[in-house]
């Protein structure tokens, strides 16, 4: 098979795309031609080793297409069925061994590259907008990078649940897409608490961070008393250690720093998030906004444009 490595931690420049041995499915596992491969900031952060795995490593935790063979002890999957995955690291390759218990039965009708586009980081807006901070009617909800795979997501799921989003962008282009997306009022990065204040006079209920250091003190700044920050990502680096009494003083705040495998960890809830997000997409209740699909060669140039924030929406790889 085809695929791309990493044999050594660093910059994009480390991908390597190769030939290896075709692999098999073992007990309880199920081996899928790839059709897609989402292109997440997770696989960034196991490319540099800021999440380390042993190596060499074949990165991407996200994908779909059909299986083509099942090891012992599958009884619920057969070879035809069209499957999606998040949270299983070796997707950027042409064929893919998943463990069953993490396979999703795609939706009829649903294209594959739609499942590898919104498998991941829908899952994770559904647990932020449903268990993490359970979105209300009427909730005022900060959602930065509001134009990215994420914040686009995050942004009509809290409309569904009856939020009102403020979201952040960068230029007109992704204010126009965070809009159309849903986002009750759209702001820049730069004096985000006075504008969150003007808009909403007491602050924000929640905020969903995925940038991490360079927005951190905004969204605590945005938060109404009792509010909650939730950070979900550090795309522009980890944020540096800070008193918790802080939190006392500025309204009784609470800060939570989740991740997606602890609110898919039995199979049961997976499938039930993956039901809802998978339904929607294939409803058209949600709508998944795929910006540049590239060969699976190019795996760098897919880094290098999400890294450099030149992208909106979603990047792919096809095989």
């Amino acid at each position: 098979m085809r695929a791309v490595v990493v044999p050594a931690y660093g910059g994009s420049s480390v991908l390597e795309y190769t030939e290896r041995p075709d692999p098999e499915p073992g007990p309880g596992e199920v081996l899928v031609d790839v059709a897609a491969a989402g292109v997440n900031f997770t696989d960034v952060y196991h490319r540099e080793g800021r999440y380390p795995l042993p190596l060499p490593l074949v990165p991407g935790s996200e994908g779909a297409g059909t299986v083509t063979a099942v090891g012992d002890g599958v009884t619920d999957i057969v070879p035809g069925d069209r499957v999606g995955w998040a949270q299983v690291v070796g997707s950027y390759a042409d064929k893919a061994v998943i463990p069953a218990e993490k396979a999703v039965l795609l939706p009829e009708g649903l294209a594959p590259d739609l499942a590898a586009a919104v498998l991941l980081q829908g899952l994770t807006a559904h647990y932020l907008t449903h268990s993490t901070y359970p979105v209300r009617q009427g909730d005022d909800v900060l959602v930065h990078a509001a134009a990215g795979g994420m914040g686009l997501l995050l942004t009509q799921i809290v409309k569904l649940r009856g939020g009102r989003v403020i979201g952040t962008v960068s230029t007109p282009e992704k204010e126009k897409l965070a809009r159309q997306a849903g986002a009750d009022e759209v702001i820049g990065y730069e004096d985000v608490p006075d504008a969150v204040r003007r808009i909403t006079g007491a602050g924000v209920h929640v905020v969903y961070d995925g940038v991490g250091a360079a927005t951190f003190e905004g969204s605590l700044a945005s938060l109404r008393p009792r509010g909650m920050l939730a950070l979900y990502g550090a795309a522009s680096g980890p944020v540096p250690p800070f008193d918790l009494q802080r939190l006392n003083p500025a309204g009784s705040l609470f800060v939570t720093r989740p991740s997606l495998g602890h609110y898919i960890a039995t199979r049961e809830e997976l499938l039930s998030r993956a039901d809802d997000v998978l339904g929607w997409v294939a409803s058209g209740a949600l709508k998944v906004h795929v910006s540049q699909r590239y060969p699976l060669a190019e795996a760098a140039r897919a880094h290098d444009d999400l890294e450099a924030r030149r992208t909106t929406g979603k990047l792919l790889l096809i095989p």
